[in-house]
């Protein structure tokens, strides 16, 4: 169907909080289930199916208070799972928020309101705004916070907004869910968590299959899920201030008509409710999109230079780092939330290790047969260390820390449930860089062994191989050997036979002749039975 737009057909009379509007795409009042907050349905207007113009609703007047009441659950959860992590998605794609337009400024009575036609869009409005002018998208919606709503612009003077413009809604189909910088770790209620003395590896910022994901109450959104996973597992998901933490709940979501303008890519949320089961934690799972998180974060401009000789790179992160990498082989008794709670009142709160922060979770590190081939991989616990310093004494408090843990693990490590420790550093220190880069150099060594053996061994097999088909001749020489010598030919003992009547040969022809058949072929022999050796001899 051609495309309309609203203009005069926008009546002044538009009740303003109650969805009640006659619009020029074609759309009809009617009731629509709504059950974002769980309510009774609420009511809605829905484009023609045909052009698929778009679902334009209002959501629920209780979604703050239930909102609310859910959070206060949500607090009780935590006492029962401290290893719990909340990460909030921090883009939206409100109509009040102004970098959401390509002028940076919310829309003013006299501006020209643009949707792109082709763009699927959910757009969340929480206040009310008179309208000149609003081209709609033919797949998309509007979800009207109580108060809010669209009305007829009378052409009075507002003294800031001006002549007006034309305002164009920013394209939000390329925010990635794996992209760091559009998470941030929350509590529970929402709150975005103080930056602390505990930070995670770039992997671990997206979130991980057994942490559980907030989307802002009075929000919409759109979340590109493009993922090298056919199905990204997450414990549970709240939107409009409820939380999804079932199977069931999700798929009934799912169902509805928010969350295909919500969520799109290759990518499948799947919401298990589980928690992790082990006391040494759990690997995140965001290794096969690694890729795409390093992309996402790094973009064209790559890693930033570093002041330390040999920088670490820490399983699960992007870029090197200076300071120290701690690696933990653990038994079925290591508690990693306990461990973590030692190293932070034990160490961390120490004046001289001030600056230091920590990145402490389990990893899969790989395992190779020679250095070479691949041969599976094996859980670790990683521990990053890093620190403020600049020049020189960059990385040299997180070395000392980690010698602390190496030493504090030969010690109590059995206790601790950690049956070995070792450490990588790099510092902005000559002397504390060659001690660091002496790890490095026993990977370059060790590799270097592992090919020199392997072309041994490769070697060894090709010498083999080369002299095994030499036994057979041999043995074909031998039996040859072996075997009865033939009689030369009887040039000497030959006599002429009185029944085959044939010139004899010269003696040239003599002589050439066993030259010639030699090459050729053994000569054969047989007894004549009309010869007699006694009559010979007489």
């Amino acid at each position: 169907m051609p495309r309309k737009h609203l203009g005069e057909e926008l009546r002044a009379n538009w009740l303003l909080g109650l969805a009640e509007a006659v619009v020029s795409a074609g759309g009809r009042l009617h009731p629509a289930p709504l059950r974002s907050c769980g309510l009774s349905p609420s009511r809605a207007w829905d484009g023609p199916r045909s052009g698929q113009a778009g679902l334009w609703r209002r959501a629920p007047a209780a979604c703050s208070d239930m909102g609310s009441l859910v959070f206060l659950l949500g607090m009780l959860q935590l006492l029962a799972a401290a290893m719990a992590a909340y990460k909030q998605w921090i883009p939206n794609t409100n109509f009040e928020t102004a970098s959401n337009w390509d002028k940076e400024r919310v829309p003013c009575a006299s501006d020209v309101i643009h949707f792109e036609k082709d763009k699927v869009l959910s757009v969340f409005v929480g206040s009310p705004h008179a309208v000149t002018d609003m081209f709609l998208p033919l797949n998309g919606e509007l979800l009207l916070a109580p108060g809010a709503g669209f009305a007829a612009f009378d052409g009075s003077w507002d003294a800031g907004c001006g002549s007006g413009t034309v305002l164009r809604f920013a394209d939000a189909e390329q925010r990635s869910w794996f992209n760091p910088a559009l998470w941030q770790d929350v509590s529970p209620a929402g709150d975005q968590e103080p930056a602390g003395r505990i930070f995670s590896v770039d992997e671990e910022r997206v979130p991980c299959q057994y942490d559980d994901v907030i989307f802002q109450p009075e929000t919409s959104f759109r979340v590109n899920l493009d993922s090298s996973q056919q199905v990204i597992r997450l414990r549970s998901i709240s939107l409009m201030g409820q939380e999804l933490s079932s199977a069931e709940a999700w798929a009934e979501y799912l169902g509805g008509p928010s969350a295909l303008r919500q969520f799109h890519g290759n990518g499948t949320l799947q919401v298990t409710g589980a928690r992790c089961p082990h006391s040494s934690g759990c690997a995140c799972g965001n290794t096969q999109d690694g890729h795409r998180i390093c992309a996402s974060l790094l973009g064209a401009g790559g890693c930033p230079a570093l002041p330390c000789q040999s920088p670490l790179r820490p399983l699960g992160h992007c870029c090197g780092v200076c300071g120290a990498v701690v690696t933990l082989d653990f038994t079925p008794d290591f508690d990693l939330q306990k461990y973590q709670d030692r190293v932070l009142r034990a160490w961390l709160s120490l004046p001289k290790y001030e600056g230091v922060q920590m990145a402490i979770s389990k990893v899969h590190r790989a395992q190779t047969f020679l250095g070479l081939l691949p041969r599976g991989s094996t859980p670790v616990i990683q521990i990053v260390l890093v620190d403020g310093g600049a020049g020189e004494q960059a990385g040299t408090a997180a070395q000392q820390l980690a010698a602390d843990l190496v030493g504090d693990v030969a010690q109590h490590g059995e206790a601790l449930g950690i049956s070995s420790s070792r450490m990588e550093v790099a510092t902005g220190s000559t002397l504390s860089g060659q001690a660091g880069s002496r790890a490095a150099r026993r990977i370059a060594v060790g590799t270097v062994l592992g090919l020199l053996s392997s072309l041994l061994v490769l070697g060894g097999v090709l010498f083999l191989y080369r002299k095994r088909p030499c036994p057979l001749r041999l043995t074909r020489l031998r039996d040859q050997a072996e075997d009865p010598a033939p009689p030369e030919p009887a040039s000497d003992k030959g006599f002429d036979n009185p029944m085959f009547d044939v010139e004899p040969l010269d003696t040239g022809s003599v002589e050439e002749a066993p030259q010639e058949l030699a090459p050729k072929a053994q000569p054969m022999f047989y007894l004549n039975p009309l010869y007699d050796p006694s009559e010979t001899e007489t």
